[in-house]
Order: C-alpha cells, then structure tokens, then sequence
C-alpha cells in the first residue's frame, strides 16, 4: 500500500518547511525510519523520515523548494504500485514550479550553470563519486556545513571532520576556507591569481587577530551586479512576522540602569584562578542574576495572553543568539536554581547547537523572559524587541572602565549599562525599576548569588 511523504510540523510553531534537499533518489528502496530529506523549519533544520516501506516512486517538490505543512510531497510505494490516482489527487494542490533556476537561489550564491544541471536531472543518481562522497561513501555533513562549504567553494572531501563521528561541522568548513581548501567553481577564473573571497576574508579575520577589526577589511556580503536579492529562509520569515506582532500592538517602555562591574571582574579572577572548570563568562552572571531576580520579582516572570496575564513560580530564561540566518532564542531551564558553572556549560552547548541549527524544539521554547547581549560587540547601550508572549527583555551593552567619584576620590571603576523593555500591560514602571534594583544589587555583590 501506497505511503504518502508529507510536509511535517517539525517544529510546534512550522507552518511550512523548506526541503533543502532530498537524500533519497527516485527508485530508491527505503524502509521505515529511513532519513528522506533535510528540511529547513522556522527555527532549525531537521530530517524527515519516511513513514513506510518501499520504493521512494516521486518526489513532488524539487530541492530549496517551500510547501506548508500537511501537503503531499512524494510518494512511497511498491515498485510495480499503480499511484496514478495519488498523482492526480496532488496535482491541483502543488505550486507552481519557478520559471527559472536564477529566481531560486541568489546568482551570488550558485553558478547559473550548476543550478540548471541540477534542476534538469533532480532524480538521477550520481554516476562518479563528487564533491559529497569519498571512494563512493556519502560525507558526514551537518546541512549548516553544506551550505557555508558551497557558498565558499570548500571542497567537502578535503576538510577533516571534527565532530561526533568525524562528521563535518561549521567550524571545520571556516578552518579549511581560511587555509584556502576550495574546490573549483564555475564562478573562479582559472587563469587568475588565488584570491580569498569576501566571505573568506571575514570569516579569517577573528583567527588572526586578538579580536575583529573596527572597520571590516572587506565587504561582509558579496555582490555579482549592482543588488543582490536573497530569498528569505524559514527562520527569518518566523522572525519577521513575530517581531511585526511585537513592536506595534506591544505598548513597550524602557528601563536604563547603569550597574558597577567591578566585583564581577574579581569574582571572575578568583573562579578562574581554580581552574578552567570554574571559568565563567560576564553574560553567564548576568543570567544568573536576572534568573535570581525575576524568581524575586515573579510579577516580571510573566506572559500576556490576552485577557489573561499567566505568571511562572519557574524562571526558564531565554538567551538570544546570532546565527548566519537569524536571532534564535535557546532557553535555560530553571535558571535561577542552576550554578553559575552549570549556566555557562549549558549556555555554550545550546549556543554551539544553535548555530549548527540542530536545537530540538524544547530547546528553544517556553522562556518566560530573555536576555539580549551585544556587549561584546561594544555596544554601549541599546533596546531589545520584547519576544510575545513574554513580558520584558533585557538588553545588556559593554562593561567599560570609566572614573567614578567614591570618597572624596576619581577611582576606576568597571560600569555596564543594561535596558529593560517593558510590556505595560503586564509590568508598570515601579514594578520594573524594583527589579532592575534587584539585578543591580545581585551584580555589585555577586557573592549573594553562590548561596
């Protein structure tokens, strides 16, 4: 009996997916469980999996192709199966195909010709090991990798992997562009002198220097004409809708506060003076001391649900993280009663799998309040997007050494500004500022955070 491969929900808030690639070909045997395709959803990419035994007999949609979720997008049956009538059942419901390859894909990104090649044959089984196998076995990839090591023309089967099982990883893809492993591509000039890309040149720079350059040597984007469109990914489009559905209905206010640092540094010094496994970052104690905070201010550990406001007794604390496509929120559970030491190796490992988009889908959600930091990027102060249906986000800038009269004296002094954004239905100003009194008090005397 026929199966049908539809667009999953692989993510609670997916409404529809993005196949970035098919695994199996048309004519390929597969059992149940077998991994079908890699799909881009709203916050991750994940597998899907087929859902029966036999022959994978069409794929509906092509690579890079979008479908909303619940829409037929390939058949599994047996090999001598008729699926005439599951075929004309589907015809009526799927897109139309896109007149051109060049409208697909960004002309920055993939070389015209390549593109054509592979959108005529989609089905077709590689005759020749390429730039995915070795001695014909398939490279052990995350999809991430796949994308970063095609946009920069690294050579898959020249790069050592370093992740679980030898597989291939983001960073392993940057080490191998910045040491010029490239394979050739259509858009390279054999004839000219070795270049290293735009995208090589910025992803190189924070390895050979202490930190980035002020100014950025060369363009962080590269153009082929004069504007470059880019199709917006799964992950932006979430973004988009939920920040529009945050900044206008949201009646917002802010809070700034300035906040001493200074015994957070020695704090720092003395952990890491008993070794790396007692090394913590400025932004793992700022959590600390929010999630300590809001357990002391439930009023702020609060959602808006419309006619309900619905306050936690837990704290699941919300850390925004940059990623190539977008801001994504992984989630500390129980903040407030973890260690400083548990916060930081937990922070690290959700960021590191948010950057590689493979964070589960409890991973990033249920955070009943969030924290945004671009300190590190010396941004002195700014205002973060409250992140529906919490009620307040905080925002934290840079801890500067500025000259601060104590006793009669200019003494340096270590000083961080951090903004509260506010809803105002859920929070009023005196309810926010006590809790930023809180989050002060905490950070100027750290010690009260280890009991």
């Amino acid at each position: 009996m026929a199966t049908k491969v539809m667009m999953e929900a692989l993510s609670p808030t997916m409404e529809e997916g993005r196949l970035t690639k098919w695994l199996k070909a048309e004519g390929d045997t597969v059992v149940s469980g077998d991994v079908l395709a890699e799909v881009e959803t709203d916050k991750a990419i994940m597998e899907l999996v087929a859902r029966g035994d036999g022959v994978l007999r069409k794929r509906l949609i092509g690579d890079d192709s979008t479908a909303p979720v619940a829409q037929l997008i390939g058949i599994i049956a047996g090999a001598d199966e008729d699926i005439s009538a599951l075929l004309s059942s589907a015809e009526g419901d799927q897109p139309a195909a896109p007149a051109a390859p060049a409208a697909e894909t960004p002309a920055a990104e993939t070389p015209a010709a390549v593109t054509a090649a592979s959108k005529a044959a989609p089905a077709a089984a590689p005759t020749a090991p390429s730039e995915n196998t070795v001695d014909g076995a398939r490279i052990k990839a995350s999809p991430l990798a796949r994308r970063i090591a095609s946009e920069q023309g690294v050579s898959l089967s020249n790069v050592h992997g370093t992740g679980p099982s030898g597989r291939v990883i983001r960073r392993d893809i940057e080490a191998a562009a910045a040491a010029g492993t490239r394979a050739p591509l259509a858009r390279d000039t054999p004839t000219s002198a070795p270049t290293t890309s735009a995208a090589n040149a910025t992803t190189a720079a924070p390895r050979a220097a202490a930190k980035p350059p002020a100014i950025p040597l060369t363009p962080t984007m590269h153009f082929d004409g004069d504007v470059r469109d880019v199709t917006l990914t799964q992950m932006r489009k979430t973004i988009a809708r939920r920040l529009g559905e945050s900044i206008g209905p949201i009646p917002t206010f802010y809070l700034t506060a300035e906040i001493d640092m200074t015994s957070v540094g020695e704090l720092r010094s003395q952990m890491a003076s008993a070794g790396d496994a007692f090394k913590v970052s400025v932004n793992d104690i700022v959590m600390k001391a929010v999630a300590v905070a809001l357990s002391k201010h439930p009023e702020c550990n609060a959602h808006w649900l419309g006619d309900t406001i619905r306050y936690h007794a837990r704290v699941h604390l919300g850390m925004a993280v940059a990623t190539d496509d977008g801001l994504i929120v992984p989630v500390i559970r129980d903040a407030d009663r973890k260690g400083l030491g548990d916060i930081g190796r937990e922070a690290r490992e959700l960021a590191g799998r948010a950057r590689e988009r493979k964070l589960k889908p409890e991973e990033y959600t249920g955070s009943t309040f969030s924290v945004s930091n671009l300190g590190m990027f010396g941004i002195d102060q700014f205002t973060a997007i409250i992140n529906p249906p919490e009620a307040g986000i905080l925002a934290v800038g840079s801890s500067d050494t500025k000259p601060v009269w104590m006793d009669g004296a200019f003494v340096p002094r270590q000083r961080m500004r951090v903004t509260m954004s506010c809803d105002h239905r859920v929070i009023d100003g005196a309810v926010g500022a006590r809790f930023l009194q809180t989050v002060r008090h905490l950070l100027e005397n750290p010690f009260l955070m280890l009991y």
